[in-house]
């Protein structure tokens, strides 16, 4: 795959707990924040896309990627869950921490190289 672009997204759960939550909403941060064209420009179909999804968060297992791969409309998306993200502990220590997730797409496709 040739990566072509790299997009960033932070998405938050402020009083579930949820890490998915927070997850999705750093996805969806990183894609309707910009608008990836790059299929139509490389003559390739929206579908061919490769998408690989990094996202940081302090408990990467409690993360569903099943509700995170439903975000995308189109394209081949590969979730990979990392330590990282920050859990911000609530001002009264009461209920769930607030959760921060960081978010990092790579988009390209499979290329044929053209210099020989």
């Amino acid at each position: 795959m040739k990566r072509l672009i790299v997009e960033f997204g932070m998405g938050t759960s402020l009083r579930r707990g949820d890490y998915t939550q927070a997850a999705v909403r750093g996805v969806r941060d990183a894609l309707w924040r910009n608008s990836i064209n790059l299929a139509e420009l490389f003559g390739f179909e929206k579908a061919d896309m490769r998408i690989t999804v990094d996202i940081g968060v302090q408990q990467p297992q409690a993360v569903d990627v099943a509700e995170v791969l439903k975000v995308f409309p189109y394209g081949q998306a590969q979730v990979q869950l990392h330590h990282g993200g920050l859990d911000t502990p609530r001002p009264d220590g009461q209920g769930h921490p607030t959760i921060m997730a960081n978010v990092a797409l790579s988009v390209g496709f499979d290329m044929e190289r053209t210099d020989g």
